[in-house]
């Protein structure tokens, strides 16, 4: 069982008490239908049941949160003295290693103004207007086109929900997707940290400081007032420019067995039965094999989105190029098995499924390792030429952040921003 699939009643057992169990998107989908309250609460409480699957999570030890703030203040002291970026905002760096419903939660919130942007553009561009050519006279037809233009508005928070549960499922800490955010408080999901160490066997210590030196580069970077406004409207944008494909119902219609739900109909009533509970399961396994994020609300990337998407692209592989260069000379130093945690930890960042991707592809992220070594070309270029020194002028002012032509060529970047001063 994956950690999207809560536990619970088989789904193929006509007496289960949850006719949707086993079917994650679409069974999110229907119970939030029937649920009651703010929609934004329906995608939290998704949130935290993705992340947990379902299950109790024991709190975090007190004296793990103790070891955390320890290690932390040597990140953000060593991280303040060679970026001689400010750290801190005006106060003492705070983690808080907590549970992922913890941080499913937290972060539903923190990535809500970008999410729910995303949501809005979404449900403003609905496909379901209209039945699909050829099936006018359907009234099975008719019926699925009046479900899915009614619950177009759920949909997305669904996804939203989903997404940011998977993250949870996935993330170690706050910044393993590189977008801004308004809390300064850093989150680290405690058991995926210890889950992590377990599997590849890595001492506990040494990697509650690699992430804590990986959250205080990322934050300080990511806290450049300029930094985090370029970043955080690219994103915007890109969320703002997805266009709905007209032909997704046709599609989904293509590719539904419409039987069981022709049968549901005749079936269905206020005294169902049984049988008619059995229906209603045939439909829903029907609807899983179809209904996905993709094809619901016709996520294809627009010609604006394409045009953005090298601005991005360039954005953050210099961010994560100079982050990784600078956690290189303080781990280096500090954290005794820095190599094997390194090349773990770093080849896990590139190496995720199909469900990890289809989020950076809706968020407008590209963490591919083609994407990493071109901003480790960039730094490294950058230091050749001009020592460190030159490395932190990347983030003076708004000017010196590079163009996606200067990120494959650094020299230029170097020409340019001495012409501008």
């Amino acid at each position: 069982m994956s950690h999207d699939d809560p536990p619970g009643d088989d789904p193929n057992d006509p007496t289960s008490s949850d006719p949707f169990s086993g079917l994650p998107f679409a069974g999110d989908l229907f119970r939030a239908m029937g649920a009651a309250g703010p929609e934004g609460d329906h995608g939290r409480q998704i949130a935290m049941s993705v992340a947990t699957g379902n299950r109790s999570e024991p709190n975090v030890d007190p004296m793990e949160r103790i070891e955390w703030e320890r290690l932390v203040r040597v990140a953000e002291l060593q991280v303040a003295d060679r970026t001689g970026l400010d750290v801190v905002r005006g106060h003492a760096l705070t983690i808080q290693p907590v549970t992922r419903a913890a941080w499913a939660s937290r972060s539903f919130d923190a990535l809500r103004p970008l999410l729910g942007r995303l949501a809005e553009t979404l449900n403003e561009g609905a496909a379901f207007d209209d039945v699909p050519v050829g099936l006018e006279d359907d009234p099975t037809a008719a019926w699925m086109q009046g479900l899915l233009a009614s619950i177009s508005p759920l949909i997305a928070g669904v996804m939203t929900g989903r997404l940011v549960g998977r993250l949870a499922v996935r993330s170690l800490g706050t910044y393993d997707l590189p977008i801004p955010r308004s809390d300064d408080s850093l989150l680290v999901v405690a058991p995926n940290v210890a889950d992590f160490a377990s599997e590849w066997n890595l001492p506990a210590d040494d990697l509650r400081l690699w992430v804590c030196l990986h959250e205080a580069v990322h934050h300080a970077v990511l806290g450049v007032p300029h930094v985090r406004s370029a970043l955080t409207d690219l994103l915007t944008r890109h969320a703002d420019a997805f266009r709905n494909d007209p032909a997704s119902l046709q599609e989904l219609m293509d590719d539904l067995d419409l039987a069981p739900l022709q049968e549901l109909m005749s079936g269905l009533g206020p005294m169902a039965g049984p049988e008619a509970m059995m229906k209603l399961q045939q439909v829903m396994v029907e609807l899983q094999q179809v209904i996905s994020p993709d094809l619901i609300l016709g996520a294809v990337r627009s010609p604006e989105q394409e045009a953005l998407l090298p601005r991005i692209e360039a954005l953050v592989a210099v961010v994560i190029g100079y982050s990784d260069h600078f956690m290189d000379e303080i781990g280096g130093r500090l954290v005794t098995n820095y190599p094997m945690l390194t090349e773990a930890l770093r080849r896990r960042r590139v190496q995720t499924d199909d469900a990890d991707r289809f989020i950076e592809h809706i968020l407008g992220l590209n963490l591919t390792q083609e994407q990493v070594d071109r901003g480790t070309a960039f730094v490294a270029g950058v230091v050749d030429r001009a020592g460190d020194d030159g490395l932190r002028r990347l983030w003076a002012n708004e000017r010196h952040l590079p163009t996606p032509n200067e990120v494959d060529a650094p020299g230029l970047w170097l020409a340019r921003i001495d012409l501008d001063d």
